[in-house]
């Protein structure tokens, strides 16, 4: 009999109350206990949802983030966190964003946050560990062990879920130059000792996630999955080792012999690897496909999946189980709360619960006979057919546009040092000018009229009386803080990728298609489901109106191509460099139309240019040309005096400079605050070419920078970047803020411009 699981499951829930939960607590406006309440509770409702598995997942579920989850049941503590003295809760809390709830800073102030970044090529973010030579691991599995507990009493059948020790050193970062592979013997000591508890409470399998089997691996981390697993290998429990996002190519022989009792491979993006694997198997070994896509939010075509499937379940017998390609952290909950979606796009979509549906149907299918599905499968084949052969799919018009890009459209017409000093003498800047990235705070004000224009309770001029409002209260705080160049806050933006999908043809919106980005914060990625194109502009209204209230440069503020195409679900039925292509056309349109009307500094957004990265770095080149010609096509049709910027977060850079730097946009603003602007080692060798703001402090921790802090930053920055190319400028968008928390923290950066403009002549 084929065995069904899944590797993990949205945590945020279906209507996000694990966010209102952990938002409310940090506010000081429930409990400690109010807020663990809400996550055992719906701990207890997504047991529930995947009660037909034959393996349930535990201790996939996180309050905040899962490998600082991991980070804790090892020990792993940065210094400026040990020796708390309250809850582990508020710790941990504390390591996460630099604070807990206000009751508890009265034990202990605010410390730096830890480091953010992708989880591989995802949009999720995770707390990176952080190692040096003084590291000392020590197990506290508690949490784990509560959450076994509460899955048994719900009489489920569970497999917990655990990062496995080398990817937890990859992903982590030395604070001292340590080689993390030092780490691993006393890392191992605790991993055995964790899989021994594991063992006393009859636990049969682990799942052990080691996804960087996907990626490059030297001689040595190589050797490393063989020290570790074989010094695992006679702990009391099966492993299951997971593998996902990606293939094991050369990997491949490593990952099949080690000693583990499963192997779990992504039969999506990783098909091509599972005859080879086949044939390497030992005859014990489990083998879990994942069959259905956790990453995107398509229908699966059983029937195509069950031709592929057949011949092997009739190989493997019972040592094949299936599941997801990875954790369903990274899709919605439930398409059934959807209740507003156009239904023909509704019928080719599947969200976490319907996964798991199309996952059991498959099982049925190989284990009973296609007859037993048969309604099933005939319904699935109409939906595939249905989006297969919709004229709503595919434009003519926009395929014609596509055929006409040529080289021209990708070229400024000048160097950067001519247009440079064209749009210095336009714009009048002082040295280390100061901006924002784009966003300021969605009050609740805000947030009430965006709800009741949706609802139909107030009309569209009050809705836009009510946001330029909100637009001439960002200018009036802008010029009380003496910025350099201004921006109109986005108060109309519900989120910075979905704004521009509603105003796009060729995308669909759920309404309450959330998915976890960190902590509480969540996106609700757009559908990209058609050509695209742009009917009408989309910002010039409201950046003219902003405009007419100051005599400051006004920033006009678009996301672009690719990071639109990386943070949507994007259609799975062309290559992804065309989506991204006709999307650079589109907002192309808005950058020359911004300019028409005046606007002579147009910030384009790229946050999510690397997450679009192959995980294998043989494969980065294709995916950069065609990533770098988007922007380019975007953003190279203005004029000399019009400043382009671009703006990218949380994500490592150093090895893709040379790709940035083509972009050419006149000014680029990167994260670099909670790398204590370690992310600009890169400049000592590489000459960036243009401008650049190295955000100088952190905006999703409540921490107020300091403005001797802000100057020290930036005096490191001077150290590589010419004083006369920098800017100064928080690491990222300030909406997730409150206006009392972003008014001192820029009038401390301010200051710090002030001060660091008089030591320069």
């Amino acid at each position: 009999m084929v065995i069904t699981h899944n590797l993990g499951f949205p945590r945020i829930g279906a209507k996000r109350e694990l966010k209102f939960a952990l938002e409310s607590y940090w506010n000081g406006l429930s409990s400690r206990d109010e807020l663990k309440a809400k996550g055992a509770e719906l701990r207890q409702r997504h047991w529930q949802e995947q009660s037909g598995l034959g393996f349930v997942p535990v201790g996939d579920f996180s309050i905040y983030d899962q490998v600082l989850d991991m980070s804790f049941m090892l020990g792993n503590l940065p210094e400026r966190a040990q020796d708390f003295q309250g809850d582990v809760l508020d710790n941990y809390f504390r390591v996460a964003r630099g604070r807990s709830a206000p009751a508890a800073m009265e034990l202990a102030a605010g410390i730096a946050a830890g480091e953010m970044t992708k989880w591989f090529d995802t949009n999720y973010h995770y707390i990176v560990p952080e190692f040096t030579s003084a590291t000392q691991f020590k197990l506290d599995a508690s949490r784990l062990l509560a959450q076994l507990a509460e899955a048994r009493k719900q009489g489920a059948k569970v497999k917990p879920v655990i990062v496995g020790p080398v990817t937890y050193l990859a992903i982590g970062k030395s604070k001292d130059d340590t080689d993390r592979l030092l780490l691993l013997p006393q890392l191992l000591t605790v991993y055995a000792e964790l899989l021994e508890t594991l063992a006393v409470q009859g636990v049969e399998w682990v799942q052990i996630d080691e996804p960087i089997l996907v990626t490059e691996l030297d001689a040595e981390w190589q050797h490393a999955f063989n020290i570790a697993y074989h010094q695992l290998k006679s702990c009391r429990v099966k492993l299951l080792l997971a593998t996902y996002f990606g293939q094991l190519l050369e990997n491949t022989y490593l990952t099949v012999n080690l000693p583990v009792a499963g192997l779990h491979v992504d039969a999506i993006n990783g098909r091509d690897d599972i005859q080879p694997l086949l044939n390497l198997l030992p005859s014990h070994k489990v083998l879990s496909l994942g069959v259905i896509n956790g990453r995107n939010i398509w229908k699966t075509d059983l029937n195509l999946m069950l031709d592929w499937l057949e011949p092997l379940a009739e190989r493997l017998g019972n040592r094949l189980w299936i599941a997801p390609s990875c954790s369903l952290l990274h899709v919605p909950v439930d398409l059934d709360c959807e209740k507003k979606l156009d239904g023909e796009i509704k019928s080719w979509l599947a969200f976490a619960k319907q996964k798991l549906d199309e996952l059991t149907l498959l099982a049925t299918a190989l284990n009973q006979g296609r007859d037993a599905v048969k309604a099933e499968l005939a319904a699935n084949r109409a939906a595939i057919e249905s989006r297969s052969n919709s004229p709503r799919v595919n434009n003519p018009a926009v395929k014609a546009a596509l055929a006409r890009i040529n080289t021209t459209l990708c070229q400024r017409q000048s160097p950067y040092a001519q247009r440079s000093a064209k749009q210095a003498a336009l714009l009048k800047l002082p040295k280390f000018p100061t901006t924002t990235i784009g966003s300021f705070p969605q009050t609740a004000e805000i947030r009430l009229a965006r709800r009741q224009f949706k609802a139909g309770e107030i009309n569209e001029a009050a809705y836009q009386s009510a946001m330029q409002a909100e637009i001439a209260h960002s200018v009036r705080e802008q010029e009380a803080l003496g910025l350099d160049v201004f921006v109109h806050g986005e108060a109309e933006r519900n989120d910075m990728v979905e704004y521009f999908g509603e105003q796009l043809d060729g995308y669909a919106f759920s309404e309450f298609g959330w998915v976890q980005s960190y902590g509480s914060r969540c996106v609700k990625p757009p559908i990209l489901f058609g050509d695209v194109s742009r009917p009408k502009a989309m910002t010039v209204e409201w950046t003219k109106y902003a405009q007419s209230l100051t005599n400051k440069p006004m920033k006009g503020m678009l996301t672009g191509p690719v990071t639109i195409l990386n943070w949507s679900f994007v259609r799975d039925d062309q290559p992804r460099s065309v989506s991204s292509f006709q999307l650079s056309l589109a907002i192309r349109w808005e950058v020359l139309d911004l300019e028409k009307a005046g606007v002579r500094v147009i910030q384009i957004d790229e946050a999510a240019l690397r997450e679009g990265l192959p995980l294998r770095k043989s494969q980065w080149q294709h995916y950069l040309d065609w990533a770098v010609e988007s922007f380019r096509i975007t953003a190279n049709g203005v004029q000399d005096e019009t400043q382009i910027h671009t703006h990218m977060c949380y994500s490592e850079f150093n090895d893709i400079i040379a790709s940035i730097a083509d972009m050419d946009a006149d000014v680029i603003t990167i994260e670099t605050s909670r790398s204590d602007m370690e992310l600009l080692d890169v400049f000592d060798d590489f000459k960036y070419p243009n401008e650049i703001g190295p955000g100088v402090y952190d905006i999703h921790s409540p921490n107020i920078p300091a403005q001797e802090h802000i100057v020290q930053l930036m005096k490191k920055a001077a150290e590589r970047i010419p004083a006369d190319r920098l800017w100064v400028n928080p690491d990222c968008g300030l909406k997730t803020r409150r206006w009392n928390e972003v008014i001192p923290a820029l009038k401390n950066m301010v200051a710090a411009a002030v001060t660091l403009r008089a030591t320069v002549d």
